[in-house]
């Protein structure tokens, strides 16, 4: 690294070095200095890390020259366009021809030109996707999106569906099966990874193959990909089950102390994560005071009241209770 020379009356700006109770002043010439031993700062500096001694303190402001206070004027104002994303087949690189007829001063356009771009939006449809393999991208990326709108999931775990099936593809594991299939398979793979709360039952309800096929293809692509998938934690389901049977907080804090007593003793092991955070739920209100019917958890769990049952009772043992 080359240490940027400066004037002398620069030079004086370094660190005070307090060795002992008589305050003295550490003196460095930049010539002298190291530069594996310069570092750079948030702010831009440029420091001798073992004296603090300021080589360069120009700043440069890396933001636009034009400013906004508004949304609508940063947007009128912004000269880029979206970011590129892989929840689109071409990854947001493609012109886009909006659908006004008008002119950038907002007058509207002759009948020519109307025809005309017209014409232009129809070619450009039609050349956004040049082969088959595009086209087949383009719908499993729309299906992923489709069903993470109808599920609530946020759009970073869409981007991580989004490569998976990229992977996917590129290791030609979608070759004989549904593109369906696949899509529904790599959402629930990212809400996995990304820690999103959402069963495989509620999956299924969004998508359009059957469980027994999104069952196996998940399994298959978890191989195939070497994906490491940790245990669900049930107490990731707690809060919104809560929140939609509009209990207290109280019952949400004594369900995932429930399940956190019921693990220690292995009894999470081969459970459905949805079945277990359900009957903690439904034990926690009876323990608050603040009673829930096994109908109206296994409605907001999609779960059956036998489930609820077998798991209740195992809990409320692991609890040293006694039902009354």
């Amino acid at each position: 690294m080359t240490v940027t020379n400066r004037s002398p009356h620069q030079r004086t700006r370094h660190k005070t070095a307090r060795s002992d109770p008589e305050e003295t002043v550490e003196t460095v010439d930049e010539d002298d200095v190291d530069p594996n031993e310069v570092v750079r700062t948030a702010d831009g500096e440029l420091i001798h890390e073992p004296t603090g001694l300021i080589l360069e303190d120009d700043q440069i402001d890396r933001g636009p020259e034009w400013r906004a206070f508004t949304q609508s004027e940063r947007d009128s104002k912004s000269r880029v366009g979206a970011p590129t994303t892989q929840t689109m087949h071409d990854k947001g690189l493609t012109t886009t021809i909006g659908w006004q007829n008008t002119d950038a001063g907002g007058r509207s356009l002759p009948s020519e030109k109307r025809n005309k771009m017209r014409r232009l939006r129809t070619w450009q449809e039609r050349i956004r996707t040049k082969d088959a393999g595009e086209r087949n991208l383009q719908f499993a990326l729309s299906e992923i999106d489709r069903m993470a709108s109808a599920l609530g999931i946020p759009r970073p775990t869409r981007e991580v569906a989004s490569v998976i099936y990229r992977q996917a593809l590129s290791e030609d594991l979608i070759r004989g099966r549904s593109i369906e299939g696949i899509s529904t398979a790599v959402l629930y793979v990212a809400c996995r990874q990304e820690d999103i709360p959402r069963s495989l039952k509620e999956v299924t309800n969004v998508s359009r193959v059957e469980h027994k096929e999104i069952a196996r293809t998940y399994r298959y692509i978890s191989q195939k990909l070497e994906l490491e998938m940790q245990p669900v934690d049930p107490k990731q389901y707690v809060p919104r089950f809560c929140s939609e049977l509009d209990v207290s907080e109280a019952v949400q804090i004594k369900a995932k102390e429930i399940i956190d007593v019921s693990a220690e003793q292995g009894l999470l092991s081969g459970k459905s994560p949805t079945g277990f955070a359900a009957a903690a739920i439904y034990s926690a209100s009876l323990l608050c005071d603040e009673k829930q019917t096994q109908s109206a958890v296994g409605d907001v769990a999609q779960v059956t009241t036998v489930t609820i049952r077998n798991r209740y009772q195992e809990q409320i043992e692991a609890m040293e209770l006694h039902e009354s």
